[in-house]
């Protein structure tokens, strides 16, 4: 499962960034690492941003990065 196909309110782990490094790293200095546990707050009203909490404050991704971060259930 990625995390772009999460329903909000819903909680995961991060498995895996399947990203280009660049993005990767970006990703990864917000804090989104493999074993973060993320929460979806919200979505824009199209789906795109996605509103994420990780680590106690929100961080939003486009579904093009969320679509590259593979997560699992709790």
């Amino acid at each position: 499962m990625v995390l772009s196909e999460c329903r909000i309110g819903e909680k995961a782990r991060v498995t895996a960034l399947l990203l280009g490094e660049s993005r990767r790293k970006r990703i990864m200095d917000l804090g989104l690492m493999p074993g973060t546990e993320v929460q979806v707050v919200r979505k824009a009203p199209l789906g795109d941003p996605i509103v994420v909490q990780v680590r106690g404050y929100q961080v939003s991704f486009r579904m093009s990065e969320a679509r590259y971060i593979e997560i699992s259930d709790l």
